[in-house]
C-alpha cells in the first residue's frame, strides 16, 4: 500500500535596499513556526516555513520557491520546487516514511541565488493515517475501508483543527476532530462538517474533500447496501438470511463490554468479525463536548442528512445483534469509514 506525506509551506519573501540605497539583494533569512508537526498517529507534515525581509516586492524576475534533498545543504541542483509571488504556498507529495530531509528556501535573480537556513525533519513511519488509501475489504459490488480514519488534514493538505473544550466544541460549525477523552493514545473522533469538508464560515466557499482520493463518506444508502449483502451472506450471528443480526460479524473480537444476550457483540467476542468489518468500541462524543460509550459503542457517520440539523449513522452496540439506523445532531463526534468512488 502506498505511503503518502504531505509537507505544506507558506515562504513569505520580501527584500529591502542596503544602506547605500541600492536595487534590493535578496538575502532571504528563514524562521520556522511548527517546521513538522508530527504525532505518533500521523505522517502529515504540517510545515510552517516563513522566509521575511523588508520594504520592497520580489519583481517578477526572480525565480523562487524552496530545494530539498536527503543531503544536507540542498541546492538548485536538488529537487526544487518553483512558486511565483510574494505570498507563497506549495505541498510537496511522495515523501519516504523513515526519512530525514533538509528544506531551505532559496531566491534567484540577477545578484545571484541565495538560501534560506536549512531545516531538518524526519518523516514517521507514514501509514493510514497521513490520508492514504486505508485497508479495504470488496463486500459485493462495494469496497469498504475496514479501519477507521484517522488523518487530520483535508484531501489537498489543509489541516483539520483539533478542539479539545467542550464548550467550543458544542459550538462549532466547521469540521473539527478530536481524541477520545482528550487522550491522545486513543483513536479520533470527527464531526460531521469535517466529514463534509465544511472547513470555514463562509457559505459561499467550496467544501474540502474529507476522504482520501477514489473514496468517500459513505451515504445512508450505501450502508444499507453493505448491510443488505452481509445479511443475504449468512453474516447474521444464527446465519439466517433475513432480518439485522449481522452486529457481531462486524465488531471487532475485542475491546467490547460483555453481555449475556444472546448474539449480542459483547457476548463470546471470539466470535466477532467474521465479515472482516473489525468495527471497534472507541465511542462517541456527544454534541455538548462530552464523551460516551467507550467499550459499548462504534459509531459511524452517513453522509446523508435526515432534516436540517441531525445526519444519519450507524451504531453498534456490545449489548445488540443488530446495526440500527439512528439520527445525531451534526456536532456529535463519531468514527469514519469510506467506501471506493
Amino acid at each position: 500500500m502506498k505511503k503518502l506525506l504531505l509537507l505544506s509551506a507558506l515562504l513569505i519573501f520580501a527584500c529591502s535596499s542596503d544602506s547605500e540605497g541600492n536595487p534590493c539583494i535578496y538575502e532571504p533569512t528563514l524562521t520556522t513556526q511548527a517546521a513538522t508537526d508530527i504525532t505518533e498517529t500521523s505522517a502529515t507534515l504540517n510545515g510552517v516555513i516563513s522566509i521575511v525581509s523588508e520594504n520592497c516586492d520580489v519583481p517578477n524576475n526572480t525565480e523562487q520557491g524552496f530545494v530539498y534533498s536527503t543531503e544536507i545543504q540542498p541546492t538548485l541542483e536538488d529537487i526544487q520546487i518553483n512558486v511565483n509571488g510574494t505570498n507563497i504556498l506549495t505541498t510537496i507529495e511522495g515523501l519516504t516514511p523513515n526519512t530525514t530531509y533538509y528544506v531551505r528556501a532559496f531566491l534567484t535573480n540577477n545578484f545571484g541565488d541565495f538560501y534560506g537556513d536549512e531545516v531538518e525533519f524526519t518523516t514517521n513511519e507514514g501509514g493510514s493515517c497521513d490520508g492514504v488509501p486505508y485497508d479495504s475489504i470488496v463486500y459485493g459490488t462495494q469496497e469498504w475501508t475496514v479501519e477507521n480514519a484517522c488523518h487530520i488534514t483535508y484531501r489537498d493538505g489543509t489541516p483539520i483543527p483539533e478542539v479539545t473544550d467542550n464548550t467550543e466544541w458544542e459550538s462549532l460549525t466547521t469540521g473539527a476532530w478530536s481524541y477520545y477523552d482528550n487522550d491522545p493514545t486513543k483513536p479520533r473522533l470527527y464531526n460531521w462538517y469535517a466529514v463534509m469538508g465544511i472547513h470555514d464560515s463562509d457559505p459561499n466557499t467550496p467544501n474540502k474533500e474529507f476522504a482520501p482520493e477514489g473514496w468517500h463518506v459513505p451515504t445512508d444508502a450505501e450502508w444499507t447496501t453493505l448491510e443488505n449483502y452481509l445479511i443475504a451472506n449468512g453474516y447474521n450471528y444464527d446465519g439466517t438470511t433475513s432480518g439485522d443480526r449481522i452486529a457481531k460479524a462486524m465488531a471487532s473480537t475485542t475491546g467490547w463490554d460483555s453481555s449475556t444476550n444472546t448474539g449480542a457483540v459483547g457476548n463470546d467476542q471470539s466470535l466477532n468479525n467474521s465479515s472482516g468489518f473489525n468495527a471497534l468500541p472507541v465511542g462517541d462524543r456527544n454534541y455538548d463536548g462530552s464523551f460516551h460509550a467507550e467499550g459499548g459503542n462504534a459509531v459511524f457517520w452517513s453522509s446523508t442528512e435526515k432534516i436540517m440539523n441531525v445526519v444519519w449513522h450507524r451504531n453498534l452496540n456490545s449489548g445488540r445483534s443488530s446495526v440500527p439506523t439512528y439520527f445525531s445532531n451534526k456536532s456529535s463526534g463519531f468514527s469514519v469509514r469510506f467506501v471506493r468512488d
